[in-house]
Order: structure tokens, then C-alpha cells, then sequence
């Protein structure tokens, strides 16, 4: 059985930890061995998150080497730049929230942010999907969804069955904020069925 590499890549406060969370949970209850690490960094200041989920029959170790994700997924451009290099080049996808945020800490960063980022790793040979998650999210009501649509996104790349994706966001979003992540999830799901 395939082990499935995953690389959860943003900005702190825009919730990659959470879905790295719930795809850990969701494949905890599809059957799966799953490992989960993260690297917060200064994500309480706007810094990089990254977050590793593995899982298949059995797995060893959470960290996804470089050259071995099957998706990575970025949830602001520039994040999807800095972890593209743990990207399976032959097999794998990255998936990219269409979306900026300029470091507000480093000087003249809006001149010289890699706004160029999707073509760049297209040209790099890379399998990349944008999705206007970010835009998706305000449309449905509430901008911090945006995650929750790159989720739905990365659903039609695992084997998981959807029954088990929404068990799991049933079991893990608070009640108040369900029923607009599961529209998010389907926003994403949908959005990617015509990407690809």
C-alpha cells in the first residue's frame, strides 16, 4: 500500500495547522497509520508554518523528505515557493491558494514579492493548480475559510472517501462554524474537479 506525503505550507493565523489536522484525522478514521509534525516558527508574528502528514499502512516517521510529497499544498503563493522543493516532481501536485501576503517585516517586500510564483513552478516542470480560495472564502461569508476550500481541494487527490472527510469536519469544526466550512470544503472540491 502507497504511504501518502503531505506538506502543509502558510502563514501563521491562516489555519494550515488545522487542516493538516483534520487530513491526519481524516485518515486515522479512513483506516490509515497517520503521523503529523509541524515547525511553527514565529507563526504568532505572521512567520512560516509548515506541516508534515504521512500516512498509509504503516508509517515510521511524520517528516515528508524533500522530492517526496505527493501534494503540497500552499495556502498564500509565496509559502507554496518556499516548500515547492518537497514536491514528488514525477507524480505529485501543488496546489496553491491564489492569494498574497506581503511580509509586512521585510523592507520594500511589495516590489520585490515573487508575484510570478504559479508560473515559476510551472516552468520548473511542476504539476500546480491555483484555486481562488482566499475569494471563494469572503464569497461564502467569511475569509478564514480559505483553508478549509484548499482541504476540499486536496480530498480529490487522496484516498479517502468523502463520507469520511465529512464525518470528520463534523467531528472536529465547532458546531457554529460547521455547516459554512463544510460549503467551503465543497467549494473546494467542486473548484478542483475542473481544474483537473
Amino acid at each position: 500500500m502507497k504511504t501518502y506525503n503531505l506538506m502543509f505550507a502558510g502563514v501563521g493565523g491562516q489555519g494550515s495547522l488545522l487542516i493538516a489536522e483534520l487530513t491526519s484525522l481524516a485518515a486515522v478514521n479512513a483506516g490509515y497509520d497517520t503521523k503529523q509534525t509541524e515547525v511553527h516558527g514565529v507563526s504568532q508574528r505572521g512567520g512560516s508554518v509548515e506541516t508534515h502528514v504521512r500516512f498509509g499502512e504503516k508509517v515510521h516517521s511524520p517528516i515528508v523528505t524533500p522530492g517526496e510529497a505527493d501534494a503540497v499544498v500552499g495556502l498564500e503563493k509565496l509559502e507554496a515557493l518556499r516548500f515547492a522543493h518537497y514536491l514528488n516532481i514525477e507524480t505529485g501536485t501543488v496546489l496553491v491558494n491564489d492569494h498574497e501576503l506581503v511580509p509586512g517585516s521585510v523592507p520594500n517586500a511589495e516590489s520585490i514579492y515573487p508575484r510570478e510564483t504559479i508560473d515559476f513552478l510551472k516552468s520548473k516542470g511542476m504539476r500546480v493548480v491555483a484555486l481562488p480560495a482566499s475569494q471563494t472564502a469572503r464569497d461564502l461569508g467569511d475569509a478564514r475559510m480559505a483553508n478549509v476550500v484548499m482541504l476540499g481541494a486536496l480530498s480529490t487527490l487522496l484516498p479517502i472517501e468523502q463520507e469520511v472527510w465529512e464525518k470528520t469536519l463534523k467531528l472536529r469544526i465547532p458546531a457554529k462554524y460547521l455547516d459554512g466550512n463544510l460549503k467551503a470544503f465543497e467549494s473546494g472540491y467542486d473548484a478542483m474537479q475542473k481544474a483537473i
